[in-house]
């Protein structure tokens, strides 16, 4: 893959629509790959020339817009002749150009959309400020809750309920009738009076339209003739039965796709003729006129995920990649495993998304965060140091940020950036300031311990083990506590920072093999070439999965929606055969809100899937609970018409390696440097990417620079070049540092808060098992429990930030059955108790407490506890808390302790006593009104 910029298209190839362009706008800057047939040389044997251009996406004393400036930018380089700023740009030359964009997520961020209005059912008006009973911050002690997006709110004098007796049938099947009739007349003058006001768009989301649209329908024309010139239908947009997600949605949408239209009209007018397409947040493309705003969210990211996920998997291997985008501000993980996977509700800027968006979760751990000396810990971020100031090392007086320590170390050098930094920004890095702050740093460490100060580059690289041990808790979210193991991956690692960490992220995690793209600075544009062209069509679906309701209606429905996909990809101009669609049914336990989509199965039996799906993903299958279908979902898509998909396995098998014994005598080397690892400092070779070939390998420590990024290859790693890839592979059975580190009483900031992430993780998964597995709404949805960890004597160690008065009496509750169960405790005993006097709250509120042994079975090294609020434990009222008990078994079931599962067997007839039996032997009292939960 050559950088080049010297060749240009041959003049036979003038305007025949031969340069691919794909951009990628960031918040910051602007990447844009484009590559176009040149004559095959040796240097490029392929016959094919990538360019690449990275420039600022805000400079408006150079330009008005920053794609269309790349795209004029790329014209020349592959042309050779100037295309000035003030004409519109000649697009003869050009195929097609592919966009993923901010705009839509710092509009939403920055609450910087269209005034909208909110049309909605008589007595919701207030539907999303009040919204779900989800506390994310419970600590917080000034919480702010996001605002609404929408500026006004009609409230239509209408109502649809669903009534199994009802004259009206809807989409999903369920009957219903119209109990009011919608005032049409009035709500005609509210929108004129609202279009008076100067608002122009609509979001219409009423009660049950997901299966009943016709009033929305009307609405939206109505809204039309009053002049609106952007209506929004959440039976359109989130045809799904929750109303709180569709409306949030459905409000969103007309927030933020009048802007994106005017953003994608304004591109394209300073264009001549070419095909615009952007991504979507489920990493598929769209037609520029069908790029609307709830499905530009994750627009950016979605890039880089279908870039590694194209180029890093492989069909013939098989090994699932994680990719690691690591930026200057965030971290952002995902997950690929031959199948792009999605969510189908997230959050983005405090708004509820119910449509298909990749799964990327994300880490405010990068290039740019912030250092710093807390409460004896040292803490890598939140807080970013931003463009400006910028690390401590750009010149204009910022702090310490984790591009310092890099520097420190060795693993960034300073001579081969551009000298852009400070005041006038014509200076090159500043080494010395930052080794100034670190030590100034170290010493304020030593006076507040008492220990003896760190050298700069113990603390320097301290801090790296704890950025590295922050990035790596996502990435086990994203793997353990769904039931894949991490060291079954490869990492692919991209991003302008990812480079100096993969190697110890991946160590950490056991992880033996990580990819870095010769483009993975700009991998995010480089994937929208390797992008198909997706469309989806979702509908409601309200029945229980059997084979008969398959074959009779959801068939039928699935083929009809099949076809209407497909159908719009063709009227597109991809042909049929280059067309092909997944059916996907959601489905869930009658009983429960966990839904899972499950994509056609080969033997067509959803319900083994689900099953199977059910089991991998919480831990159980409830066998006496029916399967309900919520809705269902056909994703077509059409294959990329360019973009090669190398198979980067098979390429390492066929090619020759050629190892590197002498660095200083390759091609490819720059100089030898001074660059710090665990056990000091090591004479490490720099190395030029662009000069390895394929097949060139050098083992560690080494650092590998591009243009845009540099690679650090640490001691027990090898690097070997592909055509597109650098390959780090781990050579020895080393983990990682900390383990190998003498542990000691003295204290050490460093290994403290290494094992409070690692702690606090293991606190923050069994928050989200628990979470999984429950069938309860208390638990699921209203996040009403508690995870912590506790050392043999029962004192905590670390809890996850859940409910504050569950955690205040936990430690007590361990201690009490400690106590209770002095020398009567075993290996696979979980204990269960409520009981005020045992550490409990109130009755409702139930704890779990696993003691966990030595592998010889002997000791106790520590202890696991889940106290969660349970909706009804019996008593004398629904509920188990009623004000007028006089008794404590009056308000339920109670009890000091019991083993609820005994040498690992699960004790049934011991939990109905305690929920049922002993409750109700009492006058008066019943029991618990809800066992199933």
């Amino acid at each position: 893959m050559n950088l080049t910029t010297k060749r240009h298209l041959p003049p036979d190839l003038e305007g025949t629509h031969a340069i691919r362009v794909c951009i990628d706008r960031g918040g910051t800057f602007t990447d844009c790959v484009a590559t176009f047939p040149v004559p095959a040389t040796a240097e490029e044997p392929a016959g094919e020339r990538t360019v690449v251009i990275k420039l600022l996406s805000e400079d408006p004393a150079h330009y008005d817009d920053a794609p269309r400036e790349g795209l004029r930018r790329i014209l020349e380089a592959a042309t050779g002749r100037p295309h000035p700023r003030s004409e519109k740009l000649d697009t003869g030359n050009v195929a097609w150009v592919r966009m993923g964009t901010t705009v839509a997520t710092n509009a939403l961020l920055e609450r910087k959309g269209e005034r909208c209005v909110l049309i909605t059912t008589r007595g919701f008006g207030d539907i999303l400020k009040i919204g779900n009973q989800a506390r994310p911050r419970i600590f917080d002690l000034a919480i702010k809750r996001p605002g609404v997006v929408y500026e006004e709110v009609i409230e239509l004098d209408e109502r649809v309920v669903l009534d199994p007796r009802g004259d009206k049938v809807g989409i999903s099947g369920e009957r219903l009738r119209v109990s009011q009739l919608p005032d049409w007349a009035m709500l005609q003058k509210q929108l004129e009076a609202t279009y008076a006001r100067g608002i122009r768009s609509a979001a219409v989301c009423l009660m049950h339209a997901y299966t009943f649209s016709a009033h929305e329908q009307q609405a939206a024309e109505i809204a039309c003739k009053a002049g609106f010139t952007h209506v929004t239908l959440s039976s359109e947009l989130a045809p799904i039965a929750k109303i709180v997600p569709r409306a949030q949605s459905t409000a969103a949408d007309a927030y933020l796709t009048p802007g994106i239209r005017r953003y994608v009209a304004g591109f394209e007018r300073g264009l001549g003729p070419v095909r615009v397409e952007f991504m979507q947040s489920d990493g598929g493309l769209a037609p520029a006129h069908a790029f609307s705003g709830l499905r530009a969210i994750l627009s950016g990211p979605a890039g880089g995920v279908v870039g590694y996920a194209a180029t890093a998997y492989s069909s013939s291997a098989r090994v699932p990649v994680i990719g690691f985008d690591m930026g200057g501000t965030s971290t952002d993980v995902s997950r690929y495993d031959g199948r792009l996977e999605h969510v189908m509700e997230a959050e983005a800027g405090g708004v509820a998304i119910a449509a298909p968006q990749l799964a990327i979760s994300t880490v405010a751990a990068g290039g740019g965060s912030r250092l710093f000396f807390r409460s004896g810990l040292l803490a890598v971020g939140p807080e970013s140091a931003g463009a400006h100031p910028g690390p401590a090392c750009y010149r204009k007086g910022g702090g310490l940020a984790l591009t310092d320590a890099n520097l420190v170390l060795g693993r960034l050098r300073s001579e081969h950036f551009p000298s852009i930094f400070g005041p006038n920004e014509d200076e090159p890095l500043d080494v010395e300031a930052p080794r100034r702050l670190f030590e100034k740093l170290a010493q304020t460490i030593a006076a507040s311990n008492g220990a003896k100060s760190m050298t700069v580059e113990a603390l320097a690289l301290g801090f790296v083990h704890i950025a590295n041990e922050a990035m790596c808790r996502p990435i086990r979210a994203l793997t353990e506590a769904r039931g894949h193991a991490p060291h079954d991956h490869a990492l692919a690692c991209f991003g302008g920072a990812g480079g100096q960490h993969a190697c110890a992220v991946a160590a950490r995690l056991g992880i033996r093999r990580v990819f870095v793209h010769r483009l993975a600075s700009v991998l995010s544009a480089h994937g929208l070439a390797l992008a198909e062209v997706a469309h989806e069509e979702q509908a409601a679906a309200a029945t229980v999965w059997t084979p008969d309701a398959h074959r009779d209606i959801l068939l039928p429905r699935l083929q009809a929606l099949e076809s209407a996909a497909c159908d719009r990809l063709v009227e597109q101009g991809y042909s049929s055969s280059s067309v092909s669609a997944l059916r996907f049914l959601h489905l869930r336990y009658e009983g429960t809100d966990a839904a899972l989509m499950v994509p056609e199965p080969a033997d067509s039996d959803y319900a083994r899937a689900f099953e199977a799906m059910h089991k991998h993903e919480f831990g159980f299958v409830l066998h006496d609970r029916k399967i309900a279908v919520d809705d269902i979902r056909v994703r077509a898509t059409a294959a990329p018409v360019s973009g090669s998909r190398a198979d980067v396995y098979a390429e390492l098998e066929s090619t020759s390696h050629m190892p590197i014994t002498d660095p200083a005598s390759h091609p490819a080397f720059v100089e030898i440097a001074k660059v710090y690892f665990d056990d000091g400092f090591h004479e490490t070779p720099v190395l030029r990417l662009g000069d390895l070939a394929p097949g060139s390998a050098v083992t560690g420590p080494a650092v590998v620079l591009d243009r845009n990024s540099t690679v650090l290859v640490e001691p027990g790693w090898t690097a070997t070049a592909t055509s597109d890839q650098l390959v780090l592979d781990h050579v020895d059975g080393k983990q990682h540092a900390i383990d190998d580190t003498q542990i000691s009483d003295e204290p050490d900031p460093v290994q403290l808060a290494v094992f409070a992430h690692r702690f606090m993780g293991i606190a923050e998964h069994m928050g989200r098992a628990l979470e999984k597995t429950s069938v309860s709404t208390n638990i699921k949805e209203r996040l009403d429990f508690s995870c912590a960890l506790f050392d043999p004597q029962g004192n905590l160690v670390a809890n996850a930030p859940h409910i504050p008065v569950h955690l205040g009496s936990m430690s007590h509750a361990v201690r009490f059955q400690l106590e209770r169960f002095a020398g009567n405790l075993r290996s696979g005993d979980v204990l269960l108790a409520n009981h005020p006097h045992a550490g409990g709250s109130h009755l409702p509120d139930i704890t779990v407490i696993t003691p966990v042994f030595s592998d010889d079975g002997l000791h106790i090294i520590f202890f696991v506890a889940s106290r969660a609020h349970h909706a009804d434990i019996g008593g004398i009222s629904p509920g188990s808390m009623p004000p007028s008990s006089k008794e404590l078994f009056e308000e339920g079931a109670v009890t000091m302790g019991f083993k609820i599962v005994d040498n690992g067997e699960f004790q049934e007839s011991d939990l109905r006593s305690f929920l049922i039996d002993e409750p109700a032997s009492h006058p008066g009292c019943a029991a618990t009104r809800n066992y199933r939960d």
